[in-house]
């Protein structure tokens, strides 16, 4: 067995609920799965003198989990004071209307859509509910509206799924974009540079207590992976389930995201370093997404025409562990 201090970012044996640093306690949702691997990690951030805490992403629509939640804070002689989302998919943000109820509390986001009250986040925002000092970070990249919480006092940084506790997270364009989660990647890089970070809490998996040896890590297995791409494109393979098959050849099938179809037969070109591309003539992009409260919506339009490279390192990333693998021998499949 290997041991977890030697795999990428040292994450701690266990993912479980409770305290995890001074300020922060996991209440972990009973939603395991191969894509949220133990289930969603409901973060309540705290001082350890005040009587209000900040809830970020309250999770599924689960009133036992939910309640859960609001148990956990109050067991700590406080209540809940402004509940705080990382993004909108539905495992971290559709519990959050059903939350603002039972609490009686404004929910924060970047985007509109998800908001309950008349504040948004916005890079450079400081979170001081009850003493506080919690820093947004914009980390795009997994979505569009995806964002970290560095909290200074801790060394730490909450990442949402922007970095995972096991394996890579699922950049699925269009409303993820490699190049916005590379520049993203380089951000918490330099929270660990330049600010003393050194602990990720993430939105799924254990505590990474290396938070600069995880951020090398993904940003390095995304360059080995565009290399695979490209090396799969000089080869031959054309479309984007051509060039899945080829780079995840000894992934789980079951893991793979179906790609989206591609009117191609022209030549397509990547930069590993920022993702960007030249999309072929006559190729068809998909339409703007509506989003509604914790989940998507509206019209997706014709197929969705990024280039072959961007296609499939954007759509066939993921955790690539089950929820029951061991936790000191995964294997990312992103």
């Amino acid at each position: 067995m290997t041991d977890a201090a030697a795999l990428p970012g040292q994450p701690r044996r266990t993912v479980h609920s409770g305290p995890a640093t001074a300020r922060t306690v996991n209440v972990l949702a009973p939603n395991p799965s191969a894509m949220t691997l133990d289930g969603t990690n409901t973060w309540i951030v705290a001082e350890p003198d005040s009587a209000l805490a900040v809830v970020i992403d309250p999770g599924p629509l689960d009133d036992v989990h939910l309640r859960a939640v609001i148990d956990a804070v109050e067991r700590g002689g406080r209540r809940v004071g402004l509940t705080l989302l990382t993004h909108g998919h539905p495992d971290h943000a559709e519990g959050a209307g059903r939350f603002a109820e039972l609490t009686g509390t404004k929910v924060r986001a970047l985007d509109a859509a998800l908001r309950l009250g008349d504040e948004g986040l916005a890079a450079g925002d400081v979170i001081t509910t009850g003493g506080l000092e919690l820093r947004v970070v914009p980390t795009p990249g997994h979505t569009a509206d995806s964002l970290s919480f560095h909290l200074p006092a801790d060394r730490a940084v909450l990442t949402g799924d922007t970095i995972l506790g096991r394996g890579t997270t699922v950049v699925a364009h269009p409303d993820g974009r490699l190049g916005d989660y590379l520049d993203s990647l380089r951000r918490l890089r330099s929270l660990t540079v330049d600010d003393g970070v050194h602990t990720v809490l993430p939105g799924h998996g254990p505590v990474l207590e290396d938070a600069q040896g995880a951020v090398e890590f993904y940003l390095a297995h995304r360059a080995h992976r565009l290399a695979q791409v490209e090396t799969a494109v000089e080869a031959g393979h054309r479309t984007p389930s051509e060039v899945v098959a080829a780079v995840y050849a000894d992934v789980d099938r079951s893991l793979w995201l179906k790609p989206p179809n591609c009117r191609c037969g022209h030549s397509w070109s990547t930069s590993p370093d920022t993702g960007s591309s030249r999309s072929a003539p006559g190729v068809e992009r998909g339409g703007p997404r509506r989003r509604t409260y914790g989940t998507y919506s509206g019209r997706r339009g014709p197929p969705v025409g990024s280039h072959i490279a961007r296609t499939v390192a954007d759509t066939a990333e993921g955790p690539g562990v089950s929820a029951n693998a061991s936790p000191a021998a995964p294997r990312p499949a992103g």
